[in-house]
């Protein structure tokens, strides 16, 4: 019997960006295939909107199309990616009133909470509360002051290091972990007032 193929290795994003910067296209489409939906998700837990979303997605992806043949590898991949992203997002705030958040009672946000745990084997019962939790969930978040939310969302959606989100925020290392703490302490809270 003969032994299945080994799966070939990955290139490393970093390598797809070169390559992509020497003229392959196809290189593109593969960080595009892995980084959009998280990049989308970033847009979205942060604006609400998932029509902005879409727009901030878009505008991301052209600047990074026309940051490539600048693009130096200084840190991951992600982190400059989600550093381009940052950026987008802050001048999107910069041009609208404040306030603007992510509600628990768009359709999107509904989705969002049913498929956090769809599929689960719970019992009907079981997986309306844990429903209710995800909706709770993302209120709590919505809630979260922007630069909380944004340092939050970057570690759990992008698995960014502290160094990283400092990075990505412009910010002091202390100052993005104290941002996360704070975050994950009213995150807490707002859960055991659930309970």
């Amino acid at each position: 019997m003969l032994a299945p193929p080994l799966a070939q290795p990955q290139p490393a994003d970093e390598a797809l960006m070169r390559s992509y910067a020497a003229g392959q296209a196809t290189a593109f489409e593969t960080l595009y295939a892995r980084h959009s939906l998280r990049m989308w998700r970033y847009f979205y837990r942060n604006t609400g909107d998932a029509a902005l979303a879409d727009d901030l997605a878009q505008d991301l992806w052209f600047a990074v199309v026309d940051s490539a043949c600048r693009y130096e590898v200084r840190s991951r991949f992600t982190t400059w990616l989600f550093t381009m992203a940052h950026h987008r997002l802050v001048d999107h705030w910069r041009r609208q009133r404040p306030g603007i958040s992510l509600s628990a009672d768009t359709p999107e946000s509904m989705r969002l909470a049913e498929s956090l745990f769809a599929a689960s084997g719970f019992e009907p019962e079981q997986q309306l509360d844990r429903q209710l939790m995800a909706q709770a969930i993302l209120a709590a978040l919505a809630r979260l002051p922007a630069e909380q939310r944004e340092c939050f969302v970057l570690q759990v959606e992008a698995d960014l290091t502290l160094a990283e989100i400092a990075q990505t925020t412009g910010v002091a290392e202390e100052t993005a972990k104290s941002r996360l703490r704070y975050a994950r302490a009213k995150l807490r809270a707002a859960l055991e007032e659930l309970a």
